[in-house]
């Protein structure tokens, strides 16, 4: 399938959406772009973009596989996905399976420690607010989701995780936690966003060698390598270039 970016219709810290001439369907660009701490750290990670669009078409595809259903259609370049017009829930769903990031902070435990059961955490997406954490009667309440929404995230988001870990074990990687995003589209809730090291904790099983996004959060240097070995890893292959440059001309935007 062949689509051509229409005009602009958002920009977000790691990503672009563009219309195309079927209403349905929108354009995913992949920036380089990094962020951390709500937006507080600010940088770039060179060709993130196209690692995180290869690995994040996939993902989406194996997911595809195992009956879990999202917005992505094809991957049409390095750095774009052709993607289902959706309206996201206004809800980051967090998987966590490991202590790590702000609930070690939260708990007082030490990175690291694997939980007896599998934790899953809302937050609200509201930059402006740094994404607090609610809970279910906060979602209820403000009317962010439905009750039946509701209980198809978490249990989407546990089935994704069932499968992930399981692949990503397999290739050598612990799924420490990450986060989810869902749309609305038509009469059912999809899968949606992406799935990348942006939004994931990653290590090595190992060596516990984080291969994600950490690495710029914390200056631990080796951020583009960590980067590709997840690419190499997830896709079975090593491949660094020829790249599609982190440009968007001006008549495209």
């Amino acid at each position: 399938m062949s689509a051509s970016r229409g005009e602009k219709l958002y920009e977000g810290k790691a990503k672009v959406l563009y219309a195309t001439d079927d209403p349905g369907l929108v354009i995913q660009y992949f920036k380089d772009d990094a962020t951390a701490f709500n937006g507080v750290k600010k940088g770039q990670i060179l060709e993130k973009g196209v690692v995180n669009c290869h690995v994040s078409s996939f993902l989406f595809e194996y997911l595809a596989e195992k009956g879990i259903e999202s917005h992505f259609v094809e991957r049409l370049s390095d750095r774009e996905m052709l993607v289902r017009r959706v309206g996201i829930v206004p809800l980051e769903v967090v998987v966590r399976n490991v202590v790590a990031g702000s609930l070690s902070k939260r708990m007082g435990l030490p990175e690291g420690q694997v939980l007896d059961q599998t934790i899953v955490e809302l937050y609200y997406k509201r930059d402006d607010l740094g994404d607090p954490m609610v809970n279910e009667d906060h979602a209820r309440v403000f009317q962010l989701a439905t009750d039946d929404e509701l209980a198809q995230l978490r249990r989407s988001a546990l089935s994704i995780n069932d499968h992930l870990k399981k692949f990503m074990k397999e290739r050598g990687i612990l799924l420490v936690d990450f986060k989810l995003e869902f749309g609305r589209f038509e009469d059912r809730l999809l899968l949606a966003d992406e799935i990348s090291a942006d939004g994931s904790r990653l290590w090595d099983i190992e060596t516990g060698e984080r291969l994600d996004k950490d690495r710029f959060r914390r200056d631990l240097g080796r951020v583009e390598e960590s980067y590709w070995e997840v690419f190499r890893r997830i896709l079975g292959e090593d491949r660094r270039s020829p790249i599609t440059p982190a440009v968007v001309s001006e008549d495209q935007s």
